[in-house]
């Protein structure tokens, strides 16, 4: 059944929502028009009749630029997933008619590498072999755009607010380990402060601007904590290798260090200090030509709760 609100919808509200979305889109009355094939005049005649009907005023106009105004861009922010859901849904019929094929270039971290998007690719390129998929793992925030990547992989607090963003995974936690060996000479800690008294495992990612600040946070408290030690990786594997080891304590991605854990092999600390914060999302500038591979690498890669 359809909702109360759903039933409240007009057919012209659709279609003029539709025309505000594709005006933020371009940022440009001629360049929206253009694209929803209509004239410049009827485009700026729809936005006006919307804001009549709503009785708020959505877009400021000038001679040079048109701009969202405060009311304009919030419901953007709350039409725009529900519209892309529904071209998703559209699409991703279309694409089944077809047999999947092409490129897809894709950048994305170690971890959600390992953790996420082999997993999906294996599954495709197993399942329709006219696709290739070229995966660039790398620290770095790259930007998509001029590097020429059709998607990128990061954790959504992370991501550029131009970017469409779905969500790939559940919530992510940070783990504080070290081998028993290493605590067999020291004294756990019990606050990240105590950080200052051990030899910890550096991590250098080119999106922290050089070696990783820890963050913890516990009852809404956040606390960043600079840490020091013998050894600095660019790779949370070898980070992890090394304080198996008992080389010194380890920062690392909750996931990585669970076999450990279970056997012993490392011991954690300060796991009250690690909660949990939001976790990976494929992010892409626009689905207006959206690829059926790209589509297809979506729906394998979306988070769905339970």
């Amino acid at each position: 059944m359809y909702s109360t609100e759903a039933k409240a919808l007009r057919r012209e509200d659709l279609g003029d929502l539709m025309n505000l979305l594709a005006l933020a889109q371009e940022g440009n009355f001629t360049r929206a028009a253009a694209g929803l094939g209509v004239s410049q005049s009827a485009l700026s005649h729809a936005i006006r009749r919307l804001e009549e009907r709503l009785g708020v005023r959505l877009v400021a106009r000038t001679t040079r630029a048109v701009a969202l105004t405060g009311a304009g861009e919030r419901l953007i922010e709350a039409i725009g997933p529900a519209f892309a859901e529904i071209a998703g849904g559209l699409l991703a019929l279309s694409s089944a008619r077809e047999k999947p094929a092409g490129a897809l270039r894709l950048t994305s971290s170690e971890h959600a590498a390992q953790t996420r998007v082999w997993p999906a690719i294996e599954r495709i390129v197993a399942a329709y072999p006219d696709i290739a998929i070229e995966l660039t793992v790398e620290s770095g925030l790259s930007d998509i755009v001029a590097e020429k990547f059709d998607a990128g992989v990061r954790l959504g607090e992370h991501l550029a607010k131009d970017m469409i963003a779905v969500r790939i995974g559940p919530p992510l936690r940070m783990a504080a380990v070290a081998a028993p060996s290493y605590f067999a000479v020291r004294k756990k800690p019990l606050t990240p402060h105590d950080l200052s008294d051990h030899d910890c495992i550096n991590l250098r990612l080119v999106t922290a601007g050089g070696l990783y600040t820890w963050e913890f946070s516990k009852d809404g408290r956040e606390l960043n904590v600079r840490v020091a030690g013998q050894l600095t990786f660019n790779r949370a594997s070898f980070a992890l290798q090394a304080a198996r080891e008992g080389r010194g304590l380890g920062f690392l991605m909750e996931d990585m260090a669970a076999r450990d854990l279970a056997d012993g092999s490392l011991v954690r600390v300060l796991e009250d200090w690690c909660e949990p914060f939001e976790g990976y999302h494929l992010y892409y500038p626009s689905r207006r030509h959206q690829s059926p591979v790209l589509a297809l690498l979506i729906e394998a890669l979306r988070w769905r709760e339970g």
